[in-house]
C-alpha cells in the first residue's frame, strides 16, 4: 500500500464576502477559541460556496479551494454519489452534510437510528447518524463512513457541512449510543487504503479567493510541496489543546524580544487568524506599532510600519520557523472579504481572549498554515512542518 496524492484541480467560484466582514470574523474565531479553551469541539465558518468544473490530470483528486477565509472540499456521498462542500476542519472531527444541499439516500445509506448533536463556537447541528460510502477521490472510496445529516444547522452559510479531520476522541458524546466515531482517515486506515492513519495538507498564500491552491494527502506527505527536511514533533500534554492538534511553541517579534514564552496551544484548519494570548498580542501590538481599526477590528499599520515590521519567530521543537511581515498581513487584494478598504494593510495576529496559562495560549490558522506544510500523524501522535516554496513568498 503507498499513500495516495490528493490533488487540488481548478474550478470557477463565486466570491460573496463575509457578512459583518472582518468583525464577524473576529467573532467566529474567538468563539471557535472559546470552546476549545472549554475542551470541546466546534466550527465556525464564513466562505463562498465552490462549483466543481471537473478533474484533470491522473492523480485520485479532490478539490481543496481557499474560498478567502477557509478552505473546503468537494465530497462524494452514497451509490451514486452526491457530491457536497464541506469545511476541511482539523479542529473537530465529526464529518457531517445537510447544511445546504440535502442529503440523497441511496443503496448504500444506512440509518443507524442514533442522534448526532455537534456544538460548534458559533452554531451547532444536529440530526440524524448515517452511515454510507464517502467518496474523497477515485482512489479514495470508504464504506460504512460514519455522517451525520443535518435537521438543523446553524452558523454555516453557503457551505453543506464539515470533513472533521481531527483527533477522533473529539467525537466522544456527539453520537448517542456511541462511544467515538472514526474519522474518514482512520477508515481509510483501517480499511487498507492507505499504509498510514497520517494527513499532510499543503496551503499556498494567493492574492485572490477561491482559487485551488491546496494539497491533501492522506496516508503519508507529498515530497513535491515542501522544501528541506519535515521536522517533527510530539503532541503536547497540556489540557485543554492536547485534546485537539496541540503543540508546544515559543514566539518572538524579531530576533530578540519574546511575547510568548514556550506554551501550548493548536494548529487548526478552522481559524482563519493568528491568535495569541491577551499579553502576548499586547506585545505584539505595543512592539508593531499598530492601531486597532474601527471598521474591521484588526490591527492595521502604515506603509512605512509595514517595511519596518520584523519577522516573528515560532520556535517548535527546537527548530525556528519563520514568520515573514508579508505572511503577517492579510492579502491585500482580499481586503474587500474582510470590509476593508483598498490599499489598506491589515495584521493577521488578533487576540485569543484568554490570558497566558490557559493551557491552550495559541491557535495558529490557515494563514498560519498557508506557510508551512503540514502532517498530521495521528499514528505516532506527533505533528509534522516543513517549509514550502511560499514561506517566504511577497504574494500578500
Amino acid at each position: 500500500m503507498s499513500h495516495i496524492v490528493i490533488r487540488g484541480i481548478p474550478f470557477a467560484t463565486r466570491l460573496r464576502a463575509a457578512q459583518g466582514g472582518a468583525k464577524e470574523l473576529l467573532k467566529r474565531d474567538r468563539a471557535r477559541a472559546q470552546k476549545f479553551l472549554a475542551g470541546k469541539s466546534h466550527h465556525a465558518f464564513v466562505a463562498a460556496k465552490a462549483k466543481r468544473y471537473g478533474s484533470t490530470g491522473t492523480d485520485s483528486s479532490i478539490d481543496v479551494t481557499d474560498s478567502g477565509v477557509t478552505y473546503t472540499t468537494q465530497v462524494g456521498v452514497g451509490s451514486p454519489a452526491t457530491d457536497y462542500t464541506l469545511l476541511i476542519d482539523t479542529g473537530s472531527s465529526n464529518t457531517w452534510i445537510g447544511a445546504d444541499l440535502p442529503y440523497e439516500p441511496t443503496s448504500t445509506s444506512y440509518d443507524t437510528g442514533n442522534t448526532i448533536n455537534v456544538s460548534y463556537g458559533s452554531g451547532g447541528m444536529f440530526g440524524e447518524e448515517y452511515t454510507d460510502t464517502v467518496t474523497l477521490g477515485p482512489d479514495l472510496v470508504i464504506q460504512n463512513q460514519g455522517i451525520g445529516v443535518a435537521s438543523y444547522a446553524e452558523g454555516f452559510e453557503d457551505v453543506d457541512g464539515i470533513l472533521g479531520v481531527g483527533p477522533a476522541d473529539l467525537t466522544q458524546g456527539t453520537v448517542s449510543n456511541t462511544t467515538e466515531v472514526p474519522t474518514v482517515t482512520d477508515n481509510l486506515y483501517a480499511q487498507g487504503t492507505i499504509s498510514s492513519n497520517s494527513l499532510g495538507i499543503s496551503y499556498e498564500p494567493s492574492s485572490t479567493a477561491n482559487v485551488s491552491n491546496g494539497e491533501l494527502t492522506f496516508g503519508g506527505t507529498d515530497i513535491t510541496k515542501f522544501t528541506g527536511t519535515l521536522n517533527t514533533v510530539a503532541l503536547t500534554t497540556t489540557s485543554p489543546a492536547s485534546l485537539y492538534w496541540g503543540i508546544d511553541q515559543s514566539v518572538s517579534y524579531g530576533t530578540s524580544q519574546t511575547i510568548l514564552n514556550t506554551t501550548a496551544g493548536i494548529v487548526d484548519t478552522g481559524t482563519t487568524l493568528l491568535l495569541l494570548a491577551t499579553e502576548a498580542f499586547q506585545a505584539y501590538q505595543q512592539a508593531t506599532g499598530a492601531v486597532e481599526d474601527s471598521t474591521t477590528g484588526l490591527l492595521t499599520i502604515t506603509s512605512q510600519q509595514y517595511a519596518e515590521l520584523q519577522s516573528l519567530y515560532f520556535n517548535i521543537g527546537g527548530v525556528t520557523y519563520e514568520f515573514t511581515p508579508n505572511a503577517q498581513i492579510w492579502p491585500r487584494g482580499l481586503n474587500s472579504i474582510l470590509g476593508g478598504e483598498e490599499g489598506q494593510i491589515y495584521l493577521i495576529a488578533s487576540d485569543l481572549g484568554s490570558s497566558v496559562g490557559s493551557g491552550l495560549d495559541f491557535i495558529n490558522g490557515f494563514g498560519w498554515i498557508q506557510r508551512y506544510y503540514t502532517f498530521f500523524d495521528t499514528g505516532n501522535t506527533q505533528l509534522g512542518l516543513a517549509t514550502t516554496a511560499y514561506t517566504d513568498a511577497d504574494t500578500n
